[in-house]
């Protein structure tokens, strides 16, 4: 037989995963990705943003992923509007969640470091303490979800952003002390999660304002 004169089959074109397919974790971060622009965008409140951002992440397929952005407009789309330019940092950059885990130990992020677009923190008989009012921040909206068990997670931020949270405690507290930044260009931090037995609390610094940061930054450049 002449395999040259067999006729080639056409190669279907890849598309999306059949909503039978298990989720990856690629497919949760497209999805959180889309919430992230929605609520960044005034498309979703706070509260609405943190009950989908739980569901995505108990999704086991791609099928129960799909419908908490079928309202909402594709990553990129056409329908959002341009990014303004921010003024606190560069372009965020693209990646994983960082995690931040404190098991009958402690976990700190502070200082000078660039913040991502999301950040995990877990504490289970442990403290974990996340300070923000010396961070660069790379992208508008920032997303941390904390849960504490038996432990404490303690987030703090600079004075003129907005601090955005909803969570439970169980037997114990959950607190996140909300701004409304006046600047339309501040960046925007929302706590989820929940404590058991434990603390998630969410706080300002008094003193500290992310644009002292900002010309501090500028100088250290020689801008």
């Amino acid at each position: 037989m002449d395999l040259e004169k067999q006729p080639q089959q056409p190669v279907a074109p890849a598309g999306p995963a059949p909503a039978g397919i298990r989720a990856s974790d690629a497919d949760r971060d497209r999805i959180a990705d889309i919430l992230r622009d929605a609520v960044a965008e005034g498309r979703l409140t706070a509260e609405e943003h943190a009950e989908r951002v739980d569901l995505v992440y108990r999704a086991k397929t791609v099928g129960e992923l799909e419908p908490l952005v079928q309202d909402l407009p594709a990553a990129g789309g056409a329908a959002r509007p341009a990014a303004s330019p921010y003024s606190y940092g560069p372009e965020a950059a693209t990646g994983p969640a960082e995690n931040l885990v404190a098991v009958f130990s402690s976990s700190t992020r502070r200082g000078r470091w660039r913040v991502g677009g999301r950040t995990n923190a877990f504490s289970l008989f442990g403290s974990v303490e996340i300070d923000l009012t010396e961070a660069l921040f790379g992208q508008r909206l920032t997303v941390i979800n904390a849960t504490s068990i038996f432990g404490s997670v303690e987030i703090k931020v600079p004075e003129n952003i907005s601090l955005r949270g909803s969570g439970t405690g169980i037997f114990g507290n959950f607190e996140v002390d909300t701004l409304e930044s006046t600047d339309p260009e501040a960046p925007v931090v929302v706590v989820n999660g929940y404590s058991v037995f434990g603390t998630v609390e969410a706080k300002p610094k008094r003193g500290k304002l992310i644009t002292n940061l900002h010309k501090q930054l500028r100088k250290h450049l020689g801008h």
